[in-house]
């Protein structure tokens, strides 16, 4: 494996043991609902990942095995998604993660998280070689049915709907409402499904972001006041940890555009 872009900021805050990490599990895991491991060698990679330590996290998921799994995968898509700077490293990261995932998912049909992560992986590459080429490719219905099952498992799935907002978003951005519809998607189940986010996880960066360019691409110009609002809120977000500090220097960067 290449050495890794190393995390930016400062990680002392996000630095947790197995103590203080089962205390604030509840608050790091609100947006992808993920239950407290069992496995202390999963444990101890979820601290790396929280203290933006992603190879590490990546490489110690992957050798802990069953849940540890998940942490890799995370890991390694939040890496590629904000650190990875070379565009064709980028894409193989994600098609990674989205085997793995879907390895996972055909092994554990259970587990919402493996559902939501080949989703999420599949999402960014589509996005990454053009949303239309990829719904060409069939990817568009790939990404709608895994982030479907993800909510079927675990409702409360703050993430899984903010990708299903995302999904609805950018493929009638791409190719228009009446396109979009065959595509299954519509503007009315995006806002919702933005919405049930935030009313999910209301301290969440990524959904606030992610709601508001979802906004401009629904809904154009004039709702970019509300946009810029929520990307205010999202900047100005306390972080708990390394990935929701990447959200939130997203939201900082929309809003010097």
């Amino acid at each position: 494996m290449a050495k890794w872009t190393a995390f930016p900021y400062d990680a002392d805050e996000y630095r947790f043991d197995a103590a203080s990490l089962k205390k604030k599990w509840a608050r790091l895991h609100a947006g992808d609902a993920e239950p407290l491991p069992k496995d202390d060698q999963v444990l101890a990679a979820w601290a790396l990942f929280h203290a933006g330590e992603f190879q590490k996290a990546t490489e110690a998921g992957l050798k802990a095995g069953g849940a540890g799994i998940t942490v890799a995968n995370k890991a390694q898509a939040i890496y590629a998604n904000y650190l990875e700077k070379n565009e064709k490293t980028k894409l193989a990261l994600f098609q990674e993660v989205a085997e793995r995932a879907e390895a996972q998912a055909a092994a554990d049909p259970k587990n919402a998280n493996a559902w939501y992560l080949s989703a999420y992986a599949l999402g960014r590459y589509s996005q990454g070689i053009s949303v239309a080429k990829a719904l060409t490719q069939g990817l568009g219905s790939k990404v709608k049915g895994a982030l479907e099952m993800a909510i079927q498992l675990q409702p409360k799935h703050a993430d899984a709907h903010i990708g299903l907002g995302t999904f609805h978003a950018e493929v009638i951005d791409k190719v228009g409402s009446l396109l979009g519809r065959t595509q299954g998607a519509s503007k009315d189940a995006g806002l919702a499904a933005f919405k049930t986010a935030l009313k999910l996880n209301p301290n969440s960066a990524i959904a606030m972001v992610e709601y508001a360019n979802g906004l401009v691409m629904l809904e154009g110009d004039k709702k970019m006041k509300e946009a810029e609002k929520l990307y205010a809120d999202a900047a100005a977000f306390n972080a708990a940890d390394a990935m929701e500090r990447l959200d939130v220097e997203m939201a900082r960067a929309e809003l010097e555009d």
